[in-house]
């Protein structure tokens, strides 16, 4: 029982400082969303051609979230637009409190904020970190079981982007298990399929991203 209401404490201090930080991205006319996967499935190269495709037509920021190192943030910081990195610490997610932090620096002069969160299934499903809507990539090598394996993080997903089509040749991937159990899961998540290495699907990502952006 002491467990559970520590537990309950923290999730409750954290929807708080989501609240926040929603409302002040509300007051700043910033879109937001938060970027989950494994690690490798390719996040931080679809974060890259979204930016690249997108800097042009809309003012973009970018908070990254990584155990170590800022080797992300650096590709990122590359195409020119404003980051800010947070490093965890051997935390496996980002949280609001942190976030709300990394919007004392990062430019909030914006149209859209990019967060990309630590590569884990599991723990970044349960901090609401204030965006506004959560993307999750899953990618080919992984397998097609992962929608049921971890059903938290796709029940939360807005949008499921099946990175690294291009391989499903040469891998067994059943894509339509991966619509079916996504389908039980999450029926109103969005499934778009992408090779962001070889621009397969990119078009129509962008294109669902900026309707979001222009609402």
């Amino acid at each position: 029982m002491k467990r559970v209401a520590v537990e309950k404490k923290i999730l409750e201090r954290n929807d708080e400082s989501a609240n926040r930080i929603r409302k002040i991205l509300k007051d700043k006319g910033v879109f937001a969303i938060n970027i989950m996967s494994s690690p490798g499935a390719g996040k931080t190269t679809v974060v890259e051609r979204t930016i690249d495709s997108l800097k042009n037509k809309y003012r973009i920021s970018y908070i990254d979230g990584d155990l170590d190192t800022d080797r992300d943030a650096s590709r990122i910081r590359e195409l020119g637009v404003d980051v800010v990195q947070i490093n965890t610490s051997g935390a496996c997610h980002l949280d609001a409190d942190m976030v709300l932090k990394a919007l004392e620096k990062v430019s909030l002069d914006c149209d859209l904020l990019i967060i990309e969160n630590v590569g884990n299934l599991v723990c970044p499903a349960t901090f609401d970190i204030g965006a506004h809507k959560n993307i999750v990539i899953l990618s080919v090598p992984e397998g097609d079981d992962k929608v049921k394996k971890y059903p938290v993080m796709f029940n939360i997903a807005d949008v499921v982007l099946l990175n690294k089509v291009d391989l499903l040749k040469f891998l067994n991937f059943d894509v339509g298990k991966v619509k079916k159990e996504l389908k039980d899961v999450n029926p109103k998540a969005e499934l778009i399929q992408i090779s962001a290495t070889k621009g397969y699907g990119m078009r129509m990502w962008y294109s669902f991203l900026e309707r979001l952006i222009l609402l």
